[in-house]
């Protein structure tokens, strides 16, 4: 459970660490999907606006080690659900929505998206990405951008993402007819599925309600949070649901996080003006993806300042108040993402 090694419980060594060529390929290829509709909000004088952007770029994250329809299907299937996940946080900020109904609409989102997710297969697995989208833009000032905007330059670089992500790699299925595929929508949900969404509901239910009952700012931190150890519960294999890896992961979301905010300290300290920053955060989603299969602390410590940055752009705060309550955060979202892990359990699980 130590952060020097990956989650695959293997110690972490150089060569381990070091990303390879796919690595590359894939990571340049996301990068670009933020790079591109980032350079374009910024011509236009919106960086504010990079947010609603940056989460449509995720799309290009999954179907990580696929080539063809099934990456196409994945990256479409992962898009909508974060475009889902924008609409509802764009309706709940425009509507200037309490706390208490983030946390009750945050519940039943990531119920639905975990369900959806598994059911499909997608990698990274989990709902966390939707959630995180959901919850980041419901804390928007309603005043940002009209919502159809806001949805809009989502929609348009999930697209892009797609695109980009797709260019140049040989379809497997070539050849054979269209529907081979989404062959898979059509397959049995894992035995799981359902006990795993309870999960997710609980953690992120109970993370919500405590960051709210405390009075921490943004409870969606805490959500997000309580969503990261539960991803690596594989819900197609209820047999092997060890608490180690769920340790470990959220040993890691910790460490990382603490390492981003350090490093996000360090950048708005020198308060090098919007334009800036927003390219800053842009930049840091190449290091975020090119060491998410690698190493989870060290992609956190790049993820956690691009998010905060974004959101800071379009929501300015006192740097030191932000800072302080996303570690606080974190660490309710992790305990309580743990706790329910252990003790929430399947029949099979439980025999395991």
């Amino acid at each position: 459970m130590s952060p020097l090694r990956n989650e695959d419980g293997r110690r972490t060594t150089l060569s381990s660490l070091r990303p390879d060529t796919a690595d590359w390929d894939h990571a340049l290829r996301v990068a670009l999907a933020l790079l591109v509709p980032g350079v374009l909000l910024l011509l236009w004088g919106r960086p504010e606006l990079l947010v609603y952007a940056e989460f449509g770029a995720f799309a290009g994250m999954y179907g990580r080690f696929e080539r063809g329809r099934p990456r196409i299907v994945h990256q479409v299937q992962a898009g909508g659900l974060l475009i889902a996940g924008e609409a509802v946080g764009i309706a709940l900020a425009f509507t200037r929505s309490p706390s208490w109904l983030l946390v009750l609409v945050a519940v039943v989102f990531v119920t639905v998206t975990s369900v959806l997710a598994d059911a499909v297969r997608l990698r990274p697995a989990g709902p966390f990405f939707y959630l995180f989208a959901l919850g980041a833009t419901a804390m928007l000032p309603s005043d940002l951008a009209p919502p159809g905007v806001a949805l809009a330059i989502c929609a348009a670089t999930v697209a892009f993402a797609v695109i980009v992500g797709n260019i140049g790699r040989p379809d497997p299925l070539r050849g054979r007819p269209w529907w081979d595929g989404i062959a898979r929508l059509a397959r049995r949900p894992a035995p799981s599925v359902g006990i795993h969404a309870v999960r997710y509901a609980l953690a992120v239910g109970i993370a919500g309600t405590a960051g709210v009952l405390i009075g921490v700012d943004h409870a969606n931190w805490a959500m997000a949070a309580a969503a990261v150890p539960l991803a690596v519960i594989d819900s197609s294999k209820p047999s092997e649901v060890h608490l180690g890896p769920v340790l470990n992961r959220a040993l890691h979301r910790t460490i990382g996080t603490m390492i981003g905010l350090a490093l996000t300290a360090a950048l708005l300290a020198i308060d090098p003006g919007p334009t800036a920053v927003a390219l800053v955060a842009i930049v840091l989603l190449l290091p975020t993806e090119l060491f998410m299969a690698r190493h989870y602390a060290i992609a956190i410590g790049f993820f956690t300042p691009l998010v905060l940055l974004m959101t800071e752009l379009a929501d300015p705060s006192e740097p030191a108040r932000m800072l302080l309550y996303r570690g606080v955060d974190t660490l309710i979202g992790v305990v309580v993402g743990v706790a329910v892990a252990l003790l929430v359990r399947s029949r099979a699980e439980r025999r395991a």
